[in-house]
């Protein structure tokens, strides 16, 4: 069955508004329809395609999902022991991810399709509608342009803390919208906010059709997901650019 992506309608822009200037940062709830965040969760939840990326101290390692699964024991737990190591003092990060094209391609048809129902959401986070309405909440930001990523994090990833900013990009607000119903924050996957002297001064935990919004640059990290962690942190990520 074919969906049609769309945001839900709201009255609480002048409570978001406060709460974004007050920190630089909202968490917006019930951010789609019901029917959308439904639509686009089963989406993710039904594609194959996803790939697997982990930073290393020079570049980035990249690998097909499915590929990291038949993997030997004994290697992916030496791979994850020089990871942890090195995460234990520098910007370090695994989890899987599927990107959305740049340029946006046009739709193909119907959105009965899986990775269409993804591209939908990143054209719909680029709609005018959409740009007006997070102006609303955040209403400095020259925002022109939304990218896009499903990222879903398992056991064992996680994010370590950075700001986002990167030269020539144009961030001016990352977002997350979360897209696990009844995620437990025992589980990790918490979306950390850090002060300058390290600590963490706001947390926001996973929550189903949620669009966590904040400044870059902002420090923050995402928590390592437990053993015993019951599903997947699953959310599509991005940020809005000058």
């Amino acid at each position: 069955m074919s969906v049609n992506l769309s945001l839900n309608r709201r009255d609480d822009g002048s409570l978001l508004r406060r709460r974004f200037a007050a920190a630089g940062r909202v968490q917006i709830p019930n951010f789609l329809s019901a029917a959308s965040a439904d639509a686009l969760r089963r989406a993710l939840l039904a594609r194959q395609d996803w790939r697997h990326v982990i930073s290393g101290a020079a570049t980035v390692f990249e690998i097909a999902r499915t590929d990291l699964d038949a993997m030997p024991v004994a290697t992916r737990a030496t791979l994850e022991q020089a990871l942890h190591a090195e995460a234990t003092h520098g910007f370090r990060f695994r989890y899987d991810l599927i990107r959305v094209p740049e340029p946006l391609p046009l739709l193909d048809g119907a959105l009965d399709r899986e990775e269409d129902r993804l591209l939908a959401f990143a054209r719909l986070m680029n709609a005018p509608t959409t740009l007006d309405a997070l102006s609303m909440v955040a209403p400095d930001m020259d925002v022109t342009f939304a990218d896009a990523q499903a990222t879903r994090y398992t056991c064992g990833d996680f994010l370590t803390c950075h700001d986002d900013a990167v030269a020539g990009k144009g961030r001016r607000m990352a977002y997350v919208l979360g897209l696990t119903p009844d995620w437990s924050p025992e589980w990790g996957g918490l979306l950390l906010f850090h002060g300058p002297d390290g600590s963490v001064v706001e947390t926001f935990a996973p929550r189903f059709n949620a669009l966590s919004l904040f400044t870059v640059p902002q420090p923050h990290s995402v928590s390592f997901i437990a053993p015993y962690a019951g599903t997947a942190r699953l959310s599509v990520t991005g940020w809005l650019r000058a």
